[in-house]
């Protein structure tokens, strides 16, 4: 199931394998853990700690470096090659036979446990369940690698993109001026031909809103190069031409990092997303999108079921729920593969903290190849949805405005919004965040597998935050509170006839409206129990309190 998450053109094979396994060598330690944790600013950059200071996340070992001196052993040693590490998971990705590999257990004191990416190699690695990493052996398939490379066409204005702006009432908040300024996004795709030359990204150049970012796949700092697909994902978000196109988040700054090898369907890529994310988070790093997934490699041996979507069992799931840990929002598209045999999700958009995107179609109706949830132990996934069927983007190669299809897509669009909607309420955690987007959507209450909550109201999630940060005021009274049938309204001395009333529900939606009250006394029973934000207007004076009906 190929990470690069477009629903059209196919490319398909089967590759041929040596005899070197995949494998991740979990470490006992980190030595010099308290000599980092008293610098913190040799492991992250000051933006990165005012984020957690903001969100109260203290520092921890996982944000320790890889010890240097256990890495050095392991890559000098001949038998087997490393391909990347983690300190978050405090491991090392390596290559090498299965009895080298084996090997390493008895050579090595630091080395906890080791982690075959064929599971049913595991049971031959005296293995300690380090980490909490599943050792179900999985029931193999064939699997083969897919290119979907999406078929496209060509079709402060919004032009191709209002559709797929106004649906999330980014609109609503661009009016406001929250536009992603302050906010830094960072992109792990596949690669970014031409960002730096398209006139499409003149504007980001020209403001200096790409900081930098670092090519995981090659090890070297070229960053407009490999697959188109990181390019078209980003141009959805920060592309611009005058009348013609905007992105959902035009005033963030961006890093770009390359994970994905898309001419292959290895294992390693997952040790490189999480390399990238760690980088991010680093970096001081607000979101990240991810419009990658992966499920099948072309070493069949390592592909995943169903019951490994489950949020804990896969290498990256495992990385991503660390990353939010850490303050950041993960934006993750949810696959392509509900029209497939493979329906469901992928890694990492299956674990707890991402928050994973759906698409629909322009008319709000879901695109047929969107991935289904739940998660394996039966969590709602998709979390929200946005359009990813005919999205607006900007073509690598022409830098004209085209359509493609894909949750690829429909992840970036959300992740540009989000970072918009955080600006607006900095001081709120990621969790916070995306608590009330999921509320805000239009299946809340009625989650299904393919839609997930459905499509979240931006405008209302804003007014929603507004409300309950202000609905404590000590010049209104409300009695009783609980209420039950009727209720009165006391504030200072202003007569009824000067006051305006709203209620809305916890969800932001208005359920009762009345203008110049001819009594303070209201009825109350057309309200089902439950909690309700009370908005009062009188003169030029807009006040909020909370009511709980019962």
């Amino acid at each position: 199931m190929k990470k690069l998450l477009l629903f059209l053109g196919i490319a398909s094979f089967l590759s041929s394998f040596s005899q070197a396994e995949d494998a991740w060598v979990y470490l006992k330690d980190k030595p010099n853990a308290a000599t980092f944790l008293q610098n913190p600013l040799q492991m992250l950059s000051q933006r990165s700690l005012d984020r957690r200071t903001i969100q109260n996340i203290p520092l921890d070992l996982k944000d320790v470096p890889v010890d240097v001196i256990y890495y050095n052993q392991l890559k000098n040693d001949v038998n087997i090659t490393v391909l990347g590490k983690s300190k978050w998971l405090n491991a090392i990705h390596i290559q090498g036979t299965e009895t080298n590999i084996n090997a390493l257990l008895n050579t090595y004191s630091f080395i906890e446990s080791i982690d075959f990416a064929d599971k049913s190699l595991n049971a031959n690695a005296k293995k300690k369940s380090l980490n909490g990493l599943a050792n179900n052996k999985s029931k193999k398939k064939n699997a083969s690698h897919k290119n979907k490379f999406a078929e496209t066409k060509t079709d402060f204005k919004y032009g191709s993109a209002e559709s797929q702006i106004k649906m999330l009432k980014g609109d609503f908040l661009h009016q406001q001026n929250f536009t992603g300024k302050g906010m830094i996004i960072a992109i792990i795709d596949a690669g970014f031909p031409n960002v730096n030359s398209l006139d499409a990204f003149q504007r980001i150049r020209d403001n200096n809103q790409i900081l930098g970012g670092y090519n995981f796949a090659d090890r070297n700092t070229d960053l407009y190069t490999r697959n188109n697909h990181g390019t078209h994902v980003l141009s959805t978000i920060a592309g611009y031409l005058e009348n013609q196109f905007m992105g959902t988040a035009p005033d963030a700054k961006f890093y770009l990092f390359i994970s994905e090898i898309a001419e292959t369907e290895t294992i390693l890529e997952e040790t490189l997303w999480v390399e990238a994310a760690e980088k991010a988070d680093s970096l001081g790093v607000n979101v990240i999108n991810t419009s990658l997934g992966y499920t099948t490699f072309d070493n069949p041996n390592y592909s995943y079921t169903y019951a490994d979507m489950d949020g804990k069992t896969t290498f990256i799931s495992r990385g991503a729920e660390i990353g939010a840990s850490r303050g950041m929002i993960l934006v993750n598209a949810v696959g392509n593969e509900g029209n497939d045999s493979w329906k469901y999700i992928s890694a990492p958009a299956d674990a707890v903290a991402v928050f994973s995107i759906g698409a629909v179609n322009s008319s709000e109706n879901i695109a047929s190849f969107s991935s289904f949830g739940p998660t394996a132990d039966t969590r709602i996934k998709p979390d929200v949805l946005a359009q990813g069927q005919s999205s607006a983007i900007i073509n690598y190669l022409s830098g004209n405005v085209s359509t493609s299809n894909g949750t690829s897509f429909s992840s970036p669009i959300m992740a540009g919004v989000i970072a918009c909607f955080w600006q607006a309420f900095p001081n709120k955690t990621n969790f916070e965040i995306m608590d009330v987007i999921r509320k805000s959507a239009d299946r809340f209450n009625t989650p299904t597998d393919q839609y997930g909550y459905g499509i979240p109201d931006f405008e209302a999630a804003y007014h929603q935050v507004l409300m309950l940060d202000n609905f404590k005021d000590s010049s209104i009274k409300i009695f009783p509170n609980p209420i039950k049938d009727i209720f009165s309204i006391s504030v200072d001395e202003y007569a009824a006839e000067s006051l305006s009333i709203k209620i809305f529900n916890t969800l932001g939606q208005l359920v009762f409206e009345k203008s110049r009250l001819t009594s303070k006394t209201i009825d109350s029973n057309d309200l089902k129990n439950g909690i309700y934000i009370l908005k009062i207007q009188y003169e030029n004076q807009q006040k909020t309190v909370k009511l709980i009906k019962k």
